[in-house]
């Protein structure tokens, strides 16, 4: 296990890696008996860092919710990480490539709450029951930490990116909202495209069968350390396609079908 001081020196790196948009090596091999417990509190670390500078939490994020993914990460569960206010970009908007490292971009779902979410006992009922309404997404994901070691060429480990708030920097929520129960949240699909070329396809089932199934483990984890998912709370479900490459000049858009599109534009 690291120590406290160990924690908060990696804290301490990724927020300057991400201030300055160098990356810093993998924890992991600084850290090789580093554990995901571990990783998780070196990531309460850095949020707290923010949240001492001014930011504010608007909500959560789950990753890694595909088996495939998560066999090639060797672990057997989803992770996840932060979504704070400076996160949150307009649909259509420009966005500045600069504060970012390494850009890619996912299709998800938004949840957005209306009552409180509890763990251990958390159902899928109760995560529709306490959603007010649903919303395509994009989430855009960074790299604090190297994914491919200079020297050694060893891989990024899960307990860097979960370390590295499960690489989230971005959202931006469009297209049409609407309420859980209205549509089979299984079936909804994405077309993603990149520069007018679509780049991925997907169905929101790939998420653990159905995307509020990703809200369900997340009340159940936080729910085992005392947090709960709070009224008015944003929670990225998790994504489901593969992520997309992205960089400056290039246009991002995510059709939802009937439930509307999304995009953005880096600059």
């Amino acid at each position: 296990m690291l120590s406290q001081d160990q924690i908060s020196d990696a804290a301490r790196r990724l927020d300057a890696a991400e201030r300055t948009g160098r990356q810093i090596k993998q924890l992991s091999l600084a850290h090789p008996g580093m554990t995901i417990d571990d990783a998780y509190q070196v990531q309460s670390a850095w949020v707290a860092l923010k949240v001492a500078a001014g930011r504010k939490i608007r909500g959560h994020k789950i990753g890694l919710t595909s088996k495939a993914m998560q066999n090639a990460v060797n672990i057997n569960e989803p992770d996840y990480g932060v979504l704070l206010d400076d996160m949150f970009f307009r649909d259509g908007g420009e966005i500045a490539s600069d504060r970012f490292v390494q850009l890619r971009a996912e299709a998800e779902l938004a949840f957005i709450l209306k009552d409180r979410i509890s763990g251990p006992d958390c159902t899928i009922f109760d995560v529709l029951n306490a959603t007010d309404y649903v919303v395509p997404a994009i989430e855009i994901l960074d790299a604090r930490i190297e994914r491919v070691d200079g020297e050694t060429k060893a891989t990024r480990k899960v307990v860097d990116t979960i370390a590295d708030n499960a690489a989230n920097c971005g959202i931006v929520i469009g297209g049409r909202p609407f309420k859980p129960m209205e549509a089979d949240l299984r079936w909804l699909a994405v077309i993603f495209s990149r520069n007018g070329q679509i780049e991925e396809t997907g169905v929101a089932a790939g998420v653990l069968n159905n995307p509020a199934n990703g809200i369900v483990w997340l009340a159940n984890k936080l729910g085992s350390h005392g947090v709960s998912l709070e009224p008015g709370q944003v929670i990225l479900s998790g994504s489901f396609i593969r992520p997309v490459d992205c960089r400056k000049g290039d246009t991002i858009h995510a059709d939802y079908g009937p439930f509307g599109t999304v995009s953005c534009h880096f600059t």
